[in-house]
């Protein structure tokens, strides 16, 4: 008897001095923030991230719709919530251009937020109203030569990834046009339709079937291959110009996490992409699966901001 209290007084006092970050992970559900309206390709990669680690760690991973302010709203959600793993953020390339485009932000990338993994990353494609008299990336080039600044291309918005997309072409070929900023990928694909405006810098996902089905000329796409889903569809350096620009995708969770559950979720995380069917949904919605390290993808953030650093400020774009 006397053996069996003290076995168990030893238990309570091994719990009491566990680390909070050292006891069972997860214990309730948790919240993915995505800081974009339903239906884009964070959207999607949440939803596939979340069924897998809910599989591998017992507890549901739900994705929140938090748009607003250029992705600002969702990320300084997740840099505020509690360092316990159970908030996490899927972010995108806003949350390496933001920092450069804002003169002030409520939090720091590198410093408020704890890298996981890069998911994906999905190369930009160029598509065009099937109208424009132009087939080919060297036609396209010399018709905006032949237009300087009377040409209109579409964004997501001001900062939006195919608008730094668009300025860096244009900078590279010697080129103007005119920014037209849509509120989502949908409407901008639209207004290439109806010839509104002339050209759309784009990730794969919102613009496939249409180009599948007839609706978007395409003329290349900046990666250093040909992509397997459009396999007609030739690259950039093809067409002449070497230009590389693509839409990448991350999960983070708020800085100060322990580093036993950043380790967690990298594992199940990585262990998630490494299925052939997840790594071929992945695929089919325009993404190549990279699934690197903590501190590759911290080191890739870095980057990132020093090249679209360069592009922001040679186009002057800057937002209060």
């Amino acid at each position: 008897m006397i053996t069996a209290v003290l076995r168990s007084a030893c238990m309570l006092a091994l719990i009491a001095a566990t680390p909070a970050g050292a006891q069972q992970y997860p214990s309730r559900s948790v919240e993915i923030i995505v800081p974009f309206a339903p239906g884009g390709g964070n959207d999607v990669l949440a939803r596939i991230i979340g069924e897998g680690l809910g599989r591998r760690l017992g507890q549901s991973f739900v994705p929140l719709n938090r748009p607003g302010a250029n992705t600002n709203t969702g990320t300084l959600q997740a840099v505020k919530a509690a360092p316990d793993g159970h908030t996490l953020l899927i972010s995108s390339v806003g949350l390496a251009a933001n920092p450069l485009l804002y003169k002030r932000l409520p939090f720091n990338t590198l410093n408020d937020l704890a890298p996981i993994t890069l998911i994906a990353s999905s190369p930009t494609i160029l598509v065009v109203p099937t109208a424009l008299p132009v087939s080919t990336l060297a036609e396209f080039v010399a018709y905006l030569k032949a237009r300087p600044g009377e040409t209109n291309y579409a964004s997501y918005g001001v900062g939006s990834s195919p608008h730094l997309a668009t300025e860096l072409f244009l900078s590279m070929t010697g080129t103007k046009a005119v920014h037209v900023p849509y509120p989502g990928g949908g409407p901008a694909a639209v207004g290439v339709m109806g010839n509104n405006v002339q050209m759309l810098f784009s990730s794969i996902l919102p613009v496939l079937g249409l180009v599948r089905g007839g609706q978007l000329k395409p003329l290349a796409i900046a990666s250093d291959r040909r992509w397997p889903l459009l396999p007609d569809v030739p690259t950039f350096a093809e067409g002449g110009v070497d230009y590389r620009f693509s839409t990448w995708f991350g999960l983070l969770a708020p800085a100060k996490t322990p580093e036993s559950i950043i380790a967690t979720l990298h594992r199940h995380t990585v262990d998630t992409l490494q299925e052939p069917t997840v790594r071929a949904r992945v695929l089919d919605q325009g993404g190549e699966v990279i699934a690197n390290t903590p501190a590759e993808f911290h080191v890739f953030i870095k980057g990132e901001m020093e090249r679209l650093g360069a592009v922001i400020r040679n186009s002057g774009i800057q937002l209060d």
